[in-house]
């Protein structure tokens, strides 16, 4: 598993590929990004879309030596459900 770094200050995008051999034929219709922990000053998710088969979060903040799982549930056009994650490390940089 890899552990992205992400500076406090920094408002950056952050993208998950659903590529299309695991959507089979299928569409994303929902996408919902969690944090954790949640914290006063931690990472949130401060916009969300989507383009084609990737979905985008636009993370801010983060406490320096905190480490945030950023999850991204899908609901797919055909009923099915996933959830991926990515690991962050708020530090200065």
């Amino acid at each position: 598993m890899s552990i992205y770094l992400k500076d406090p200050q920094a408002r950056i995008d952050y993208a998950i590929d659903w590529n299309p051999g695991f959507l089979a034929g299928a569409s994303i219709a929902e996408s919902a990004w969690s944090v954790s922990p949640e914290e006063p000053g931690g990472v949130e998710v401060d916009t969300a879309s989507m383009l084609g088969v990737k979905t985008i979060a636009v993370l801010a903040g983060g406490v320096a030596g905190q480490v945030y799982r950023i999850a991204n549930r899908v609901t797919l056009s055909d009923g099915r459900i996933d959830e991926r994650s990515i690991v962050l490390r708020a530090e200065h940089r």
